[in-house]
């Protein structure tokens, strides 16, 4: 049995030595040491042994089991330690090539446009605030002089969700919210979210966003409009641009006007830009209506004050001379990665 043994022992170490690859090694393991290997045959045939020498066979087993798993370890370390070693020469990394750049996202140009404006009224001294985009027919029509046989309430233009509740139209609604508050005076923008019952083209849209202003305080006159309004142009497209009110209607302010710039790509010369008129409509404005002011309990004998509102969309597309609106919100990489 002994000299059985032996030979087990140096077939094995034959094989081990033979072996090139982890796998052929695997397979020496299983045929000399698995439930189907020799040293497990000559367990099974432990039966033949007198019983007197089977603890010396069972210990000459186990050495030879011992001897084996030790030289197929050092053989499969060694075999591991090529295997690295290959790999670290093959797969070598040059840390002095410059590094991948990663693709970071960054902001929507309507984002951009919003902070810009914003920007420009934080600095005269204006709040931002938001409200609600579900409001009610009161804050949306009644609280804005709007009757209800107005027009702009027909379901046509309005997104109803009941007799009571609506997607508002504008964030005018927002200026309602703070005058009842009753905190005078007010500086105050509303940027925001609005819906109207639009088709969808070059110029319109569903959704989009309006940027409202209202100055509520004693004294406050036309004028005071007109030199704030014009003080943001020029922030906004630069000192050299000219402005001009023409007269309009709003149901919320008396006067109304619309306000123009003068084309900053031709200088007021005339182009394809303003269709030749030298001149671009921008926003609304006016001042407060005396009844919008009664209705939040504001004193129109004491307080006086302006509104605007101005279409976010409207100054991104011609501050960047953007001529389809669809343009903002279609997310083509190749469009965005321009701002």
């Amino acid at each position: 049995m002994k000299d059985k043994l032996e030979q087990i022992k140096k077939d094995a170490m034959a094989q081990i030595a033979g072996a090139e690859a982890l796998e052929a090694l695997n397979e020496v393991k299983v045929a000399f040491l698995g439930k189907k290997g020799e040293l497990t045959a000559v367990l099974k045939s432990m039966k033949d042994v007198a019983p007197e020498d089977r603890p010396k066979v069972g210990q000459l087993v186990n050495e030879t089991r011992a001897e084996i798993e030790k030289i197929i370890e050092e053989a499969q370390k060694k075999m591991e330690t090529i295997k690295r070693e290959a790999q670290l020469r093959n797969e070598v990394i040059d840390v002095t090539l410059p590094a991948k750049k990663n693709a970071v996202g960054h902001r929507h140009p309507n984002t951009i446009t919003q902070e810009e404006v914003e920007r420009i009224f934080i600095g005269m001294g204006y709040e931002v605030v938001e409200g609600p985009e579900i409001e009610t027919d009161y804050y949306n029509f009644e609280a804005l002089n709007i009757p209800a046989d107005h027009p702009a309430k027909d379901e046509q233009d309005t997104f109803y969700i009941n007799g009571d509740y609506l997607l508002r139209t504008q964030t005018s609604g927002t200026q309602v919210h703070v005058m009842e508050k009753g905190k005078l005076p007010i500086r105050m923008i509303a940027p925001g979210r609005v819906f109207r019952s639009d088709e969808v083209d070059a110029t319109h849209s569903p959704s989009f966003h309006q940027i409202e202003g209202l100055v509520i305080d004693k004294h406050i006159t036309f004028a005071d409009l007109k030199g704030t309004l014009a003080e943001f142009a020029k922030e906004l497209y630069g000192e050299d641009i000219k402005v001009r009110f023409r007269p309009h209607h709003f149901n919320f302010t008396e006067p109304s006007a619309e306000m123009d710039v003068s084309c900053f790509k031709c200088g007021g010369s005339g182009c394809r830009f303003c269709k030749g008129t030298g001149w671009i409509e921008i926003l609304g404005c006016g001042m407060v209506h005396p009844n919008v002011l009664r209705m939040s309990n504001i004193d129109p004998e004491e307080y006086t004050g302006f509104a605007f509102g101005v279409g976010l969309e409207r100054i991104a597309l011609l501050k960047y001379e953007i001529d389809d609106m669809r343009l903002l919100y279609e997310n083509d990489v190749r469009f965005l990665n321009q701002f």
